[in-house]
């Protein structure tokens, strides 16, 4: 089950798509930070999702929410994808250990070794202020971010 609303988000290092390290806790200091897990770079919903968030970023720029994105891929097809696609926010590798910061955000399946589409939004406070997932096979809709960005107002 996804991470609650209310609940102090796990701090985690993880690298982007250009072998930068990046640090929750040093994110949000920033200020709120959306992470939308998602199980492979490449495939055809998680594109589909990916390229609408690109196509939209307006909505987390007027927010001022910095996306980003994390998959169990390598940095290397992180790189690749990003490049392919014209990602310009972070997308993150939770390769290695394999999952561990899906897991901690209770959005890991264990049986497929991935992590579900789910999207975790977090105030400066490093509080979780608002979380959703969808099941399997089912794409996201750009409303239900839209809904969680609001519950940081």
């Amino acid at each position: 089950m996804v991470i609650a609303p209310g609940t102090q988000a796990p701090d985690f290092t993880l690298s982007d798509q250009n072998g930068t390290e990046l640090t929750l806790s040093e994110l949000v200091a920033d200020g709120p930070v959306a992470l939308v897990f998602f199980p492979f770079a490449f495939s055809g919903i998680c594109q589909g999702e990916l390229c609408e968030l690109r196509d939209n970023i307006a909505i987390f720029d007027d927010a001022k929410v910095r996306l980003v994105g994390i998959s169990i891929d390598s940095v290397f097809t992180l790189k690749a994808w990003a490049d392919q696609e014209g990602f310009e926010f972070s997308i993150l590798s939770d390769f290695w250990p394999h999952g561990a910061v899906a897991q901690e955000y209770g959005v890991f399946i264990e049986e497929a070794g991935i992590a579900t589409r789910a999207t975790v939004l977090i105030g400066r406070d490093g509080v979780v202020a608002a979380s959703f997932a969808t099941a399997p096979g089912e794409a996201r809709d750009l409303g239900a971010y839209r809904e969680a960005l609001q519950q940081l107002s």
